[in-house]
């Protein structure tokens, strides 16, 4: 009994310092999540004959080329389809005014309320001549809160420091954790321990996979229509798709009047439900059969709740550690339902239950 009052009193006092420290924890949960992604990598570097420090430069190295590069390929071109976006939401207000709001009037016989295109010009066209581009107003919000900016960018330095230390030393410190666990609890423990290893791991580098492979489908796709939204669209397209479903309806609905408004031809509308329809298949069929498998096992509605349950906790770290603290708590309540089952109280619930003869 002493022993469990003991372990509660460490989980609540590390939850409560977790929520006290949530401001100052990004590039530290960052790093770890990076640093758990790329363990395995430098582990398999090390089993062939490689120095723990010299596999993690390897590893790290290739990380970061890997991320700048992405940015600098990413940044220019989605910055200019940014603006492409703000330039042509006149022209969606235009369409939902003598187009789509007619058309529900006269079918559901609504009164709907149009908006007022010339109120959103003016303000956008302030907006652009204020601030000229994506790098003036950034420039700008620099000016005014420059210590935010400030900490901002210390956060963003902080991160790779923090995954190349938190790498290198990564078994050494699952290996203190686990000496320092009660003998007679490690056993189990670390049964548990392997079992939410293989769920995370199935979901950060399998799901991560999936996202990504599903962006690009569905930029690829698009870009051969001829959407000049494409890589904006595939992004948000394949970051939405973490959620199961929310990807493919965020992405059809947004890519859908992107194109309607660039071509004024509906029939553009088929080739991109098609683009879509594409993708859909490849994830159902081929990405998450063999990336992730069906071994994490969260319904949509949980991982919704788990998403949304993080932000409001623990604001953008929770949003971070929503899904892979999900995917634990799932190991844990599987290994709690089975105790109950095997329990006393369950047993004697049941007898209660049946009728006396």
């Amino acid at each position: 009994m002493q022993q469990r009052w003991f372990i509660l009193s460490v989980l609540i006092v590390i939850t409560i310092l977790l929520y006290l420290l949530a401001p100052v924890l990004s590039p530290f949960v960052a790093g770890a999540l990076l640093a758990y992604i790329s363990d395995p990598i430098a582990d398999r570097l090390e089993a062939k004959g490689m120095g723990r420090t010299p596999s993690v430069i390897v590893v790290f190295t290739s990380l970061a080329l890997v991320l700048v590069g992405a940015l600098l390929l990413l940044i220019p071109q989605l910055s200019h389809q940014i603006q492409i976006v703000a330039q042509r939401i006149p022209v969606v207000i235009e369409l939902v005014n003598n187009e789509l709001i007619p058309l529900i009037e006269a079918n559901l016989g609504l009164s709907i309320a149009k908006p007022d295109l010339a109120k959103i010009t003016a303000v956008l066209a302030q907006h652009w001549q204020s601030t000229g581009s994506i790098a003036t107003a950034l420039i700008s919000s620099i000016t005014q809160s420059g210590l935010a900016i400030a900490a901002w960018l210390a956060n963003l330095v902080l991160i790779p420091v923090v995954t190349f230390y938190l790498l290198r030393d990564w078994d050494k410190m699952v290996a203190n954790i686990a000496e320092l666990l009660p003998r007679n609890l490690e056993p189990k423990v670390s049964i548990w321990a392997k079992e939410c290893d293989f769920v995370l791991g199935a979901f950060m580098k399998g799901q991560l996979v999936v996202m990504l492979v599903l962006g690009v489908i569905y930029a690829i796709g698009l870009a051969l229509l001829g959407v000049d939204l494409a890589l904006l669209l595939g992004l948000i397209a394949g970051l939405a798709s973490i959620v199961p479903y929310l990807g493919v309806i965020i992405g059809i609905l947004s890519s859908s009047v992107a194109a309607y408004v660039q071509f004024q031809d509906p029939t553009i509308l088929i080739g991109v439900a098609a683009v879509f329809i594409v993708g859909q298949l490849l994830e159902g069929m081929v990405l998450t059969p063999k990336l992730v498998g069906d071994q994490i096992g969260l319904h949509p509605v949980a991982v919704i709740f788990a998403i949304m349950a993080g932000g409001q906790l623990f604001g953008f770290i929770g949003v971070l550690l929503a899904l892979p603290v999900a995917a634990i708590i799932r190991v844990l309540l599987s290994h709690l339902h089975s105790g109950y089952k095997q329990s006393s109280l369950y047993h004697h619930a049941v007898d209660q239950d049946e009728p006396s003869v």
